[in-house]
């Protein structure tokens, strides 16, 4: 098989995709998409393949460019022909894997994109930005509430994995962060766990989010 390409940036959504790509042992070829936010180099470079320069933008073998994580998580079970990560239609779990599939990335995932900056949003900027921002963040915790209200274990649908993990696993590096995941959300925050120690996931979540630097140790006297 020929070679995925994935645009992404490390710690971004991209890590959701290449977490799958691993995980099915899929060849793959990272490219750094840059700051999407910040350069508009970046915009421009990423707009041929995708007009409104998000990431994971992932380009397929036989050249095809496919956008959204979910639709994306669909497609490699079909080309794998795999139920690893996506319950085949006749699984149990399966009604419950597309409720929260769709429920993460059309409801959780935009509070990323409309709150990382809310300048953009919210021309006025000041207060009023950091006000939007805040409701924001207030709005995530509660939707992260309501996956935890249904989460089981030892994964988020119970005894079987599913590629909601791997999203867990990502997302929970993002707002609120893990310090709120393991006192209010903590079933997802263990599936994020497990999943995120895979032996085929932990070099990407490595990757994307490497412990923090150790303070260098004083030598003085």
């Amino acid at each position: 098989m020929s070679t995925f390409v994935l645009y992404g940036r490390p710690g971004w959504g991209s890590a959701i995709v290449e977490a799958q790509l691993a995980w099915y042992g899929l060849p793959y070829r990272l490219e750094d998409a840059g700051d999407l936010f910040e350069s508009e180099e970046a915009r421009a470079r990423l707009r041929p393949l995708n007009p409104i320069t998000q990431v994971p933008t992932l380009v397929l073998p036989d050249g095809q460019v496919m956008t959204e994580s979910a639709a994306i998580t669909l497609h490699l079970a079909d080309i794998t022909g795999s139920d690893h990560l996506v319950p085949g239609p006749k699984a149990p779990e399966r009604a419950a894997f597309l409720r929260w599939l769709v429920f993460i990335v059309a409801n959780i995932y935009p509070t990323f994109t409309y709150g990382d900056i809310p300048e953009r949003f919210v021309p006025a900027g000041g207060e009023a930005a950091q006000g939007f921002r805040a409701e924001i963040d207030a709005y995530v915790r509660r939707l992260w509430l309501a996956v935890e209200s249904q989460a089981g274990t030892p994964w988020v649908l119970g005894g079987r994995f599913s590629a909601l993990d791997l999203y867990a696993a990502v997302m929970t590096h993002w707002r609120p962060r893990r310090d709120w995941f393991a006192e209010h959300a903590p079933r997802v925050l263990a599936a994020a766990d497990a999943a995120g120690a895979l032996p085929a996931v932990a070099p990407v979540m490595a990757a994307n989010f490497p412990p923090p630097a150790a303070a260098p140790t004083s030598t003085s006297g």
